[in-house]
């Protein structure tokens, strides 16, 4: 691949821009280098943005969600593999199957952390088509042992930890989004690209009893629940080879990060994100689990048949709820879509408690699918208040950021997503704890509201109160 200038003549170091010489190269030309990187981007400048920049934002953001959508999809796979492995034919205790519902969330908080700085080091194509790849691991690993059913829990238990290269993904592809738009509409492409993520959840619970069951004849196939994203995963490695660009100005700030890490307001926003996003990815994964315990008629697999868990409902609308969160950020302020969010989420999970003696499965899906649509709406919002809090903090809320700023932010979104994922390990946890010493699920739900209730007066406080630091800035 050749070098090519869009434009007439480029300016600024053909290195990127950084914060020396941000200004000076606020108009300057994009120029394309081998391995499809662009030096001297900069979403802010109006002309390079309604020029050739918005359609180029466009195909990245396009192929980092189906990557990230591929992300979750392995994520997943366990929340639903689980409620089949019985049929299978394999003997596990119900805190076993919570185990291996939430170690992917585990291990994919975690990997948030390194996957969160790696774009800024090998650029996000690049890193879109090795993270896609790693998902093979888990996809191939689970097909391989869920065929026998005399696999010991701790091969299984490590198959499933794999699954967190999917979780790992989100951190790695939304702060590289956050390079490639401007301020002004982060919101809704942190939102898109978030979104089309999340449904992978929802796709994995929808799919996998259709295809493990489909001409299974006399047992299911499980194996293909592996298999069957092999495909999809060589397809999302092409298309980031082939589409996708690396941006120089995308550089890795330690010292930055490490000042993001000692700014109160990162561990202020990843606990309000552990409410929402952890929220949303545990009940998500655990949601299957806790239709087959109260209501095992809406989860059976039909063998020899299609059979379709509802489950898949409660991710499906989290996941279209998650972009209109940001934009409605991006109108009202997030911090008050997050509160709204908090609210919602409590009153959802107290009609949880309240109708499940009613034993109406109808009525608990309603119950479970309010409060899925305001996990969804409350991740958009309380993400879009990341870089906005950071920017007021900078005394750059006006004007638009600096590229320091911009850096941090990244930085930021991406560890505040890892430790806002944890809430995927601790919700099956907190409910595996619930059902061993209760024999139910309630006293889990009443603390998920007494936590719902902390976070939203944390959020008015802090962000909201007139009077407060940043209230001013309608964060």
């Amino acid at each position: 691949m050749t070098s090519t200038v869009t434009g007439t003549a480029p300016t600024g170091s053909p290195t990127g821009i950084d914060s020396g010489t941000a200004a000076g190269n606020a108009s300057s030309e994009l120029v394309h280098r081998p391995g499809r990187w662009i030096d001297n981007w900069n979403p802010e400048d109006d002309a390079q943005w309604t020029g050739p920049g918005r359609p180029i934002a466009r195909r990245n953001l396009q192929w980092s969600i189906f990557a990230e959508f591929l992300g979750f999809v392995v994520w997943q796979l366990w929340s639903i593999v689980v409620v089949a492995l019985p049929a299978a034919g394999f003997t596990l205790s119900t805190g076993e199957i919570f185990w291996l519902i939430s170690i992917p969330s585990l291990v994919g908080a975690t990997l948030r952390f390194p996957y969160s700085f790696v774009v800024a080091k090998v650029g996000g194509r690049t890193w879109t088509i090795i993270s896609a790849g790693l998902l093979l691991l888990p996809t191939i690993a689970l097909a391989t042992v869920v065929g026998n059913p005399d696999t010991p829990f701790a091969v299984l238990l490590g198959v499933a930890a794999l699954a967190g290269f999917g979780g790992g993904n989100f951190a790695s592809s939304m702060s590289n989004i956050t390079y490639f738009y401007p301020q002004r509409e982060k919101g809704w492409a942190l939102g898109l690209n978030a979104a089309g993520g999340n449904l992978g959840a929802s796709v994995a619970q929808f799919v996998v009893p259709i295809v493990i069951t489909i001409g299974a004849g006399a047992a299911l196939n499980l194996p293909l629940a592996g298999w069957v994203w092999v495909p999809l995963i060589l397809l999302a490695m092409f298309g980031a080879y082939r589409y996708m660009d690396n941006l120089s100005s995308a550089k890795a700030d330690f010292a930055g990060s490490a000042a993001a890490l000692r700014e109160p307001h990162l561990w202020l926003l990843a606990l309000l994100y552990i409410g929402t996003f952890g929220s949303f990815i545990g009940f998500a994964s655990v949601f299957p689990k806790l239709i087959a315990d109260q209501f095992p008629e809406f989860s059976t697999f039909a063998v020899g048949g299609a059979a379709i868990s509802l489950a898949f409902l409660g991710a499906l609308v989290g996941s279209l709820a998650r972009p209109y969160g940001g934009r409605l950020a991006d109108r009202f302020g997030g911090a008050r879509i997050t509160m709204t969010a908090f609210a919602v989420m409590a009153a959802g999970a107290l009609l949880v408690v309240w109708t499940l003696p009613l034993g109406n499965f109808w009525i608990f899906l309603g119950c479970f699918l309010l409060l899925f649509v305001a996990t969804g709406v409350g991740n958009g919002a309380t993400y879009r208040m990341i870089p906005t809090v950071f920017a007021a903090r900078a005394g750059a809320a006006h004007g638009g950021p600096s590229i320091t700023t911009q850096r941090k932010a990244a930085a930021a979104l991406g560890l505040i997503s890892a430790i806002g994922a944890y809430g995927g390990f601790l919700v099956p946890q907190i409910l595996n704890l619930s059902q061993a010493t209760s024999g139910g699920y309630a006293n889990a739900f009443y603390g998920f509201v007494a936590a719902y209730v902390v976070l939203l007066a944390v959020t008015y406080t802090v962000y909201v109160r007139r009077g407060s630091a940043l209230a001013a800035h309608r964060i």
